[in-house]
């Protein structure tokens, strides 16, 4: 669970708008931080299955919200994923480069 004071931060940082607590952009952020602080518990407490379950949990729900958002606003999808650094960011930033060179390829012959 979140302090209260870790979790104003993180909707703060993530918030689309002012007073914005419940966007997609705002609950992938607040469960990658819980699932941060889960997955440095069972690093220590490896046998805490109930930990582990409520984990899986998280990271279900964060899959799904993700999924959302990336149908919905690529964009917004694309610069969360960068800000949170998740794995999903290594293909936006390959793809990115790819693009990138084809268009310096494209500009080198004209």
């Amino acid at each position: 669970m979140l302090e209260n004071k870790k979790k104003a931060r993180v909707i703060k940082k993530f918030q689309v708008h002012e007073g914005d607590t419940g966007s997609s952009e705002v609950q992938i952020a607040l469960l990658t931080a819980e699932i941060d602080e889960l997955v440095k518990h069972l690093k220590s407490h490896h046998k805490d299955h109930s930990s582990r379950r409520g984990l899986l949990r998280k990271v279900n729900t964060r899959r799904r919200l993700m999924r959302f958002l990336k149908k919905e606003n690529l964009k917004s999808y694309e610069d969360l994923v960068k800000k949170l650094k998740l794995k999903e960011a290594k293909k936006i930033e390959k793809r990115e480069s790819v693009v990138a060179e084809a268009v310096a390829g494209k500009e080198l012959a004209k």
